[in-house]
C-alpha cells in the first residue's frame, strides 16, 4: 500500500534491457508531464489520442493532498475520492478516545455533520510553465556549488513571489529531470477541507501489512472529503463522472497523480551509494522505529491508537523499502546500467558538440563519496513537537531576510501552507513524544558519539530517557496559542525564550545551517550534472523522455490486465463476494476479519461487483488516491497500491508483472449504498 509518509522476494522480471538501443520507455511506461503527453505513442500503441480538451479536464479535475497522496474532484458540490490510507493522517488527529474515526468508520448524514480538519491543504493544479532559462540564466559562470545554488534558489523564489502577487495562486518551482528543467507549477489552494464518509480500517486495509503490496486484494481502501470555500461548498467545473461499467480485462485506463519520488536517472554510481550505503541505512533507521512504536503501543489501548497511524507508516515504508533495495541488490540492474551509460558516453564522444557533458558521470560519482560523510550528522530530531520548535527557530532567523534569500520552507510563497502546518490543531501527545525525542536523543549519540559537542549539549548531563522527560514536561509548544505568540514576536523573542524544546533547536540551529550549507552545494553539483545527462539523453534519443518523479501532477497509462506469478495465473480483478471468501481462507483470524457492517448486509451486496483490479500503469508512492479514468474520462477506479513485483519501480520500470492496484469505482457506489446507508453520496458522485 502505497502512503502518504514515504514505502519481497525475487524479480523474474529484473533482467531489463537498458542499453541505448532499448532505452526507449516500454509500452505503457512513463510518469508524463501534462504539457508533454506522449500523443503519437499512445495512439501507436492503443490507437488513442486524447484532444487537449480531454487532457486539460482531468488535470484540473485531480487534487493533490499536502499530507502526501492524490485525489479527484468527483461532484460539482466539492466531493474529493481518495484512499483511506491517505486520509488516514486526518482521520488520526480528529478522532478521540471515544470516537476512533480511522478504525470505526466516519458518516456525514448532511453537511452540518461533515467535520472540518486541523491543517489539510488541497491543491488544484491550474497551469504549468516552462522557466529553466530564466533560473539557468541566475547561475553565471565561476561560481562555487554553494553560490549557485543560492543564485538559483533566489531566482526560483523571485518566480514564485511574482506568480503569487500575479495571480493568488500557490507557486511552486518544480526541478525536473535531476535540473534539466525548471516548470513553474500554479496550484488553486484549499485549505477549508472537511470529512464526509470513511469506511472501517478493517474494510479499508483488510488483510493487513501481509497483505500489504501483494494481489488478489480485497480493500475498500477509499475516503470522501469535501472542500470549502467561504464556508459552503465549493462550486467545482471540473469533476470526474462516473463509469462503474468500466475497467475490464484489456481497456485502456489513465492514471492522473502526483508519484512522489523515482530515481531512474540515477547514475550507476548514485545507485551503488544507495544500495551499498543509504537505502541499509534507512532500513536500519524503519526497523528501529517500528520496534520503538509496537512496544510503545503494549503500554495500553490508548497509547496503541495514538502510535497506529505512525506505526502504520513505518511498516509500509519498510516493506516499500525492502522490495526497493533488493531490485538494485541484483547485479544484472547495475550491470544493464552500466552499459547504458556506457553506450551514452560513446555517443556524446562521437559529436563534438556534446564533449562539455562528458564529465557529468564523474562529478556524480565524486559527490556520493562526499555525501557519505554527511550522512550521520544530522540533527533534526523526528518528533513532531520538537520539528515545530525547530521550524519556528529557523523562521524566526529567516524573516529577516528578503524572501529569495531565505530557505525554501520559508518563503513568502509557502508560507500559508507553513502557517497551516505550524499552527495545526491536531493532537499532540505527551507520552508518544516523550517516548520519540527519547530515541532520537539516543540516536543522535549513536550518529555522532557521546563525545560530540552537539551531543553534550543536547543532553545537559542527562540520559537521553532523563533529558526528553525533562523537556517535554517543561515545554509549552503543545499549545497552539503559544506557537503563535512565539512566531508573531519575531527573532527576539525566540532568542530570549527559556522554553526547553526551543532552547534545544536553538542549540541545534548553527550546525543545521553547517550540514544544509554542505549537502545544498552537494546538491547542487548534482544539478548541473544531471542537467548535463539529460541534455545527453534528449541528444541521443528525442523527445521520448520523461523526468522522474517530483510528487506533482503526472499523467499515465496502461491496460487492465492479469500476470503470470509463481507458475500462476492472477486474474486481473477480484469481486466484493471474493472478500468474504478471503476470510473464511484465512479463518476469520486476526487481520481477515470483516466489519460488522459487512456481516449485516451481505445480504443485500451485490457479490459479483467487480472490487479491486491492476493495470499496467507506471505508478508509484505518491499516486495513492488517483483517479483511473476511461477513455471517455469517466472514473472507473482508484489507485492505492502496486503488487510486490512493481517495488523496484522506484528504479526502473516492467510491466511484465509489476501492476497498479486500484478500487473499483463500482465497489465504492456499492458500497456506499448497500453497506453504509450513503446512497446520497453514491446519487452526488459525478453529478
Amino acid at each position: 500500500m502505497f502512503n502518504n509518509k514515504s514505502w519481497n522476494r525475487k524479480l523474474a522480471c529484473m533482467a531489463i534491457a537498458l542499453g541505448i538501443a532499448n532505452s526507449r520507455v516500454q509500452a505503457d511506461e512513463g510518469m508524463w508531464l501534462f504539457n508533454a503527453v506522449p500523443k503519437a505513442q499512445l495512439k501507436e500503441t492503443y490507437g488513442f489520442e486524447p484532444t487537449q480538451e480531454w487532457l486539460d479536464h482531468l488535470m484540473l479535475s485531480s487534487v493533490r493532498f499536502n499530507s502526501g497522496g492524490s485525489a479527484s474532484f468527483v461532484s460539482s458540490n466539492g466531493l474529493v475520492l481518495t484512499n483511506h490510507h491517505v486520509a488516514s493522517d486526518t482521520l488520526y488527529k480528529l478522532s478521540t478516545p471515544e470516537n476512533n474515526y480511522n478504525e470505526d468508520g466516519f458518516l456525514a448524514k448532511s453537511l452540518e455533520q461533515e467535520i472540518k480538519t486541523p491543517d489539510l491543504e488541497l491543491n488544484q493544479l491550474i497551469s504549468i510553465e516552462d522557466v529553466t532559462a530564466k533560473v539557468n540564466a541566475s547561475v553565471k559562470p565561476g561560481l562555487s556549488p554553494q553560490e549557485a545554488s543560492k543564485a538559483r534558489q533566489a531566482a526560483m523564489a523571485t518566480i514564485e513571489k511574482e506568480s503569487l502577487d500575479k495571480t493568488g495562486l500557490r507557486s511552486d518551482v518544480v526541478t525536473l529531470y535531476g535540473g534539466g528543467r525548471y516548470h513553474l507549477y500554479r496550484y488553486k489552494q484549499y485549505t477549508d477541507v472537511r470529512l464526509v464518509w470513511a469506511p472501517e480500517a478493517s474494510a479499508a486495509f483488510f488483510g493487513g501489512d501481509a497483505d500489504n503490496f501483494e494481489y488478489p486484494r480485497y480493500n475498500l481502501d477509499v475516503t470522501l472529503f469535501r472542500v470549502y470555500e467561504n464556508g459552503k461548498p465549493a462550486k467545482i467545473e471540473h469533476f470526474l463522472k462516473m463509469d462503474p461499467t468500466g475497467a475490464k480485462e484489456g481497456d485502456l485506463v489513465f492514471v492522473s497523480g502526483n508519484p512522489g519520488r523515482t530515481r531512474r536517472i540515477f547514475t550507476k554510481d548514485a545507485i551503488e551509494f544507495q544500495r551499498d550505503v543509504s537505502m541499509p541505512r534507512v532500513m536500519n533507521l524503519l526497523r528501529r522505529k517500528e520496534i520503538l512504536l509496537q512496544q510503545f503501543g503494549l503500554k495500553g489501548p490508548e497509547q496503541k491508537r495514538r502510535a497506529k497511524d505512525d506505526l502504520f507508516g513505518i511498516q509500509n515504508s519498510r516493506k516499500a523499502y525492502t522490495g526497493m533495495l533488493l531490485g538494485i541488490q541484483d547485479p544484472g540492474f547495475v550491470e544493464a546500467k552500466a552499459k547504458e551509460e556506457a553506450e551514452l558516453k560513446k555517443a556524446i564522444a562521437a559529436n563534438p558538440k556534446l564533449a562539455n557533458l562528458a564529465d557529468a558521470w564523474d562529478t556524480v560519482r565524486d559527490v556520493q563519496k562526499k555525501r557519505a560523510e554527511w550522512l550521520n550528522k544530522s540533527v533534526s530530531l523526528r518528533s513532531q513537537v520538537y520539528s515545530i520548535a525547530e521550524s519556528l527557530v529557523l523562521m524566526a532567523k529567516e524573516d529577516t531576510k528578503p524572501s529569495a534569500e531565505r530557505l525554501r520552507a520559508f518563503r513568502d510563497s509557502g508560507r500559508d501552507s507553513l502557517l497551516l502546518s505550524l499552527f495545526s490543531e491536531a493532537p499532540l501527545y505527551d507520552d508518544l513524544e516523550r517516548t520519540t525525542l527519547a530515541d532520537e536523543l539516543s540516536r543522535l549519540i549513536d550518529d555522532r558519539g557521546g563525545n560530540d559537542p552537539i551531543v553534550i549539549k543536547a543532553l545537559a548531563g542527562k540520559n537521553p530517557r532523563e533529558r526528553a522527560t525533562e523537556i517535554i514536561a517543561a515545554t509549552k509548544l503543545f499549545s497552539v496559542e503559544e506557537r503563535k505568540k512565539l512566531a508573531s514576536a519575531g527573532l527576539a523573542a525566540i532568542e530570549k525564550s527559556t522554553d526547553p524544546l526551543i532552547v534545544l533547536a536553538r542549540d541545534m540551529e548553527s550546525e543545521y545551517r553547517r550540514i544544509y550549507e554542505a549537502t545544498d552545494g552537494l546538491d547542487e553539483q548534482e544539478r548541473q550534472a544531471y542537467a548535463k545527462i539529460t541534455e545527453a539523453k534528449f541528444a541521443a534519443l528525442g523527445d521520448k523522455l520523461y523526468p522522474d518523479a517530483t510528487f506533482t501532477l503526472r499523467f499515465a497509462y496502461g491496460a487492465v490486465r492479469g500476470y503470470e506469478s509463481n507458475g500462476q495465473t492472477i486474474p486481473s480483478s477480484t469481486t466484493l463476494g471474493g472478500a468474504f471468501e478471503h476470510e473464511k481462507r484465512h479463518l476469520s483470524e486476526g487481520d481477515w476479519v470483516l466489519p460488522k457492517s459487512w456481516k449485516d448486509s451481505a445480504s443485500k451486496m451485490k457479490l459479483d461487483t467487480p472490487f479491486n483490479f491492476v493495470c499496467t500503469a507506471d505508478i508509484i508512492g505518491g499516486n495513492s488516491g488517483s483517479p483511473v479514468v476511461s477513455r471517455d474520462g469517466a472514473m472507473v477506479g482508484i489507485i492505492f497500491d502496486g503488487n510486490i513485483e512493481s517495488l523496484p519501480a522506484d528504479f526502473y520500470f516492467s510491466d511484465k508483472v509489476g501492476r497498479a492496484v486500484s478500487v473499483h469505482i463500482a465497489a465504492v457506489l456499492e458500497s456506499l449504498r448497500s453497506i453504509y446507508d450513503a446512497s446520497h453520496l453514491a446519487d452526488e458522485m459525478g453529478r
